[in-house]
């Protein structure tokens, strides 16, 4: 992107306004910052969406694929056993590839929430030797992890072409 070029800038969509219960509160936030991370991905231009442009080789694709592990690791129970490799997407995967298979992680993981009432109770599944963890717990953590690569992504986005903005 040269010096003169006009920044695209996003609309800021304000933090979700939530009343209710603990739950409604921490799935509102979790929604909100996946749907920002999505969004920075979704429609950024090939090949800078795969393009390093930070020393530790992260790119923005990488970033979603990861988030999708994530989801599906946290959420489903399925277990990752090399996490660096789950920062790179594969050489054929395009944009919408890799948000497609986001968004389906996303929604098969609310269907686990849908079923989890309370916010102290664990999460469906185990693993020999080590017990899922409580909604809470998930839901803290998934909204870290998420918004931690959503503000990656936000540096990463404008690098790659200047967008700004939620």
């Amino acid at each position: 992107m040269s010096a003169t070029a006009p920044r695209r800038r996003r609309r800021d969509t304000p933090p979700p306004r939530t009343g209710g219960s603990e739950t409604e509160v921490l799935r509102a936030f979790l929604d909100y910052v996946r749907t920002s991370v999505a969004a920075k991905v979704e429609d950024a231009p090939e090949p800078r969406v795969r393009t390093a442009m930070v020393p530790s080789g992260t790119n923005l694709l990488g970033l979603l694929n990861h988030l999708t592990w994530v989801e599906r690791s946290l959420f489903l129970g399925e277990t990752v056993t090399d996490w660096p490799s789950t920062f790179h997407a594969g050489d054929e995967d395009r944009v919408a590839d890799v948000t497609a298979r986001y968004r389906e992680a996303v929604e098969r993981a609310n269907g686990v929430l849908d079923g989890c009432a309370d916010p102290a109770t664990h999460l469906p599944w185990s693993r020999p030797g080590r017990p899922a963890p409580t909604v809470r717990w998930a839901l803290v953590h998934m909204i870290e992890e998420t918004g931690r690569h959503a503000g990656h992504a936000d540096i990463l986005r404008e690098l790659a072409d200047g967008t700004t903005g939620r």
